[in-house]
């Protein structure tokens, strides 16, 4: 929901509360059937980690998601109507959807698809709306340039969660890309993405008008976060997980401009 508002500020887009509530409901659906999805591989013998509540509460969060779902559903109808956007975004949904499990499917052998593809679907959703409601000569190059930077810092994100849970991932046989590179070179990666996208955020906090730069500097905010969570703390894995899951409500600043 923070992401969408960065977006929609970007772009000068006006959004009400009831399309940032309904993203936050579609969001919490694609998280939980993810993770439900995944717990179904385990058993009660693996030890306690990300999926263990989602398999051991797997009946009542089937029926919350259920029931969050039907209310998202016609909570859409009755703000969208049969418009042009309930039909695009639910096309663009059941897409994302099919993709999500035909990468699923070539985990294995298509690794580093999925944590890619992952961010690159994450921008998309949080972004669309704004995205849509711009008229096409309110469009930019900075713009543009933003959705870039942020689908690198969402793709920095799930690769530093991947290489945290890389030991857990093989013990329950899931695929990641940390299971398929070595810890060393996907740190040496790590790094290299990390400093890579810090120094193109700050490059657009100089060259940008004054009024985007607030943006590339949240990004810039961001990132650190990132970096020094994972590189320069001496935090148990899950609390490293936390500041930096924590990172993407910095743009939820923007309330207080």
């Amino acid at each position: 929901m923070a992401g969408m508002l960065f977006f929609a500020s970007v772009l000068r887009v006006e959004l009400v509360w009831q399309e940032y509530a309904l993203l936050g409901m579609a969001v919490w659906c694609i998280y939980t059937a993810d993770h439900l999805l995944d717990a179904r591989k385990l058993t009660s013998v693996h030890r306690e980690d990300r999926h263990h509540f989602h398999l051991i509460y797997q009946k009542p969060l089937l029926m919350i998601l259920g029931i969050v779902g039907v209310i998202g559903l016609i909570g859409a109808i009755g703000f969208f109507g049969f418009s042009n956007e309930l039909f695009f975004g639910a096309g663009l949904a059941i897409m994302i959807l099919l993709i999500m499990l035909a990468i699923r499917k070539l985990a294995d052998k298509q690794t580093r698809l999925k944590e890619l593809s992952s961010a690159i679907f994450y921008v998309i959703g949080i972004s669309w709306l704004p995205w849509y409601e711009t008229p096409e000569i309110d469009y930019t190059w900075t713009a543009f340039g933003l959705i870039i930077l942020y689908m690198g810092l969402a793709y920095l994100n799930l690769i530093m969660l991947s290489s945290l849970d890389a030991e857990y991932d093989k013990e329950a046989g899931f695929a990641s890309i940390a299971t398929k590179i070595p810890q060393e070179k996907l740190i040496n990666r790590i790094r290299q993405l990390v400093t890579g996208l810090i120094l193109c955020s700050f490059l657009g906090v100089i060259l940008v008008n004054s009024f985007y730069r607030i943006f590339p500097s949240l990004l810039v905010v961001m990132l650190l976060l990132h970096y020094l969570s994972f590189f320069r703390s001496n935090l148990k894995a899950e609390q490293i997980r936390m500041r930096m899951e924590a990172a993407f409500l910095v743009p939820a600043l923007l309330l207080l401009l």
